[in-house]
């Protein structure tokens, strides 16, 4: 007797998509056979992602205390709106006339958090942590059907070289932020503060984290047929892959230390206390 999976595709009943439990799939009661505590990563991740989240977007939106000389927040370098505040030296770039309103962090920041959603770690940090797609390795997700990233909204992840373009611009600023760093409140060069040594961190974790990005080692290296015939490209193909081989501790730690700068330039602005002096 011939049963459904005997004949062929075109003859066989149609299904229900139903995801892991289709039909067609092993017939196996249990959800999962892991038995470690399996949900602790993506908790943990959403928990992480989401206290940046919160954190960022109150920032994002409070449009004050954002500039301490001689530091200044990343989350509003460059700043591009006429209602910025004058920093002596600093990213004002007044391409926005007055009628801009809102925070000038809204101009820029579009750019470093596309490229960190677009990110090949970030989207399966928070496809795991928040959309449980899948929640862990082995684990069956809730959903009855899979898509991938060929529909909208999630086809825009595509875009994610477009972003990495962008970011180079917006890190080579935060560069310049940095080096103004080395001078006091008075804009006198030839001194280094605690801020100092933060922003140095981060300006090189940023690099560290761009640099890493699967696009830019696809970039020194991909659609390459003979390494031979591209030595200076394959040099930088094996620095951009050491890089990208701790590409999500790299994207942790930027994430961190970028918090880090603005807090701790929110907290000199708002004067809860003032930048110790190294020399």
């Amino acid at each position: 007797m011939a049963t459904g999976t005997d004949l062929p595709p075109s003859n066989r009943p149609r299904q229900r998509p139903d995801g892991v439990h289709d039909a067609s799939r092993a017939a196996i009661a249990a959800r999962h056979l892991r038995t470690d505590r399996w949900w602790l990563a993506p908790a943990g991740t959403a928990a992480g992602l989401l206290a940046f989240i919160v954190y960022s977007t109150w920032r994002a939106f409070a449009n004050a205390d954002y500039y301490a000389a001689p530091y200044v927040s990343p989350f509003y370098s460059p700043c591009l709106a006429e209602n910025c505040e004058t920093m002596r030296g600093g990213p004002n770039l007044d391409l926005f006339g007055s009628w801009w309103g809102l925070s000038p962090a809204l101009l820029i920041l579009v750019f470093p958090l596309g490229f960190r959603l677009t990110c090949y770690y970030y989207r399966k940090a928070y496809y795991r942590g928040f959309w449980a797609s899948p929640p862990a390795c082995a684990v069956a997700e809730p959903h009855a059907s899979y898509t991938g990233e060929t529909r909208f909204p999630l086809i825009l992840q595509n875009m994610h070289r477009y972003f990495f373009y962008a970011a180079l611009p917006v890190a080579g600023i935060l560069t310049y932020d940095t080096v103004l760093t080395f001078r006091n409140d008075r804009y006198e060069w030839g001194h280094m503060g605690l801020g100092t040594l933060l922003f140095v961190t981060n300006i090189v974790l940023i690099w560290a984290y761009t640099l890493s990005c699967h696009s830019c080692r696809h970039i020194m290296g991909g659609r390459l047929k003979h390494f031979s015939k591209h030595p200076v490209r394959y040099r930088l193909w094996g620095w951009v892959s050491r890089l990208n081989s701790r590409h999500m501790l790299l994207a942790w730690a930027s994430l961190i230390s970028v918090a880090l700068c603005d807090l701790y330039v929110y907290l000199l602005a708002s004067g809860a206390f003032t930048d110790p002096r190294i020399f």
